[in-house]
């Protein structure tokens, strides 16, 4: 195993399989030395653990349950790169995040439900981690998903 690979077990957090996409593309593209990888779900074991709109109030998803959800699929975007290349050690740095946050009307929050991923990309790669990030509020995600993440990362 590398060292980020070690580093994600140390936070006791396994790699998944690459989920299967739910449409036609691909889930990650390398050009040059970047890889994109495609919007990733929250799904762990083919099921997404929760669905529906980010908020606070009956029948939302609360948001430190949708942070959790980013933490999920940044580690199944993480999984579409390593599909792709091998080796996260082979990963120089997370240049940018992209985090979609299906929003109930009211919920501002976006940033702080995509710091799930953020974070966790920081604990992984430590400085390497540090990325421009957008976080976006959008009316629904595909089945209905609460959080969806892409990463653009450099490799050496």
């Amino acid at each position: 195993m590398g060292v980020v690979t070690d580093r994600i077990a140390e936070l006791g957090l396994t790699l998944p399989a690459v989920a299967a996409p739910v449409a036609t593309y691909v889930p990650a593209v390398r050009s040059g030395k970047y890889v994109y990888t495609s919007g990733q779900l929250p799904f762990v074991d083919g099921a997404m653990p929760v669905s529906g709109k980010v908020g606070e109030g009956a029948g939302l998803v609360l948001p430190a349950d949708a942070a959790g959800c980013a933490r999920i699929a940044v580690l199944n975007a993480l999984a579409a790169v390593a599909a792709l290349i091998g080796d996260l050690d082979q990963i120089q740095r997370v240049v940018k995040v992209v985090g979609y946050v299906a929003s109930d009307p009211a919920f501002t929050g976006q940033p702080r439900v995509v710091n799930g991923a953020s974070e966790l990309l920081g604990e992984i790669f430590g400085a390497a981690g540090v990325h421009a990030r957008s976080a976006v509020g959008v009316a629904v995600l595909p089945l209905n998903s609460p959080v969806e993440i892409e990463l653009l990362v450099e490799l050496a």
